[in-house]
């Protein structure tokens, strides 16, 4: 089974999340996988594409997804 498979599920989990938290940081080795599938550009993209925007942290073993706010919610 190919890892990005299981995006759609991952978005909605932080979608989900970040709807009640201004936050939400990635951690989990299996979601991690997920992510590390994707090029930068793949990652940044998908983001911006659902109104987020992304950091990294901890060399590479933590992804912080966050609203942009500066994506209109209209």
């Amino acid at each position: 089974m190919n890892p990005l498979d299981n995006l759609p599920a991952l978005a909605a989990k932080i979608s989900a999340t970040l709807s009640v938290k201004p936050e939400f940081f990635i951690t989990h080795p299996a979601e991690l996988r997920i992510l590390r599938e994707m090029t930068d550009a793949e990652l940044r993209q998908f983001a911006a594409k659902n109104g987020w925007r992304i950091v990294r942290r901890i060399g590479g073993r933590q992804i912080e997804f966050y609203n942009d706010a500066s994506v209109s919610t209209l």
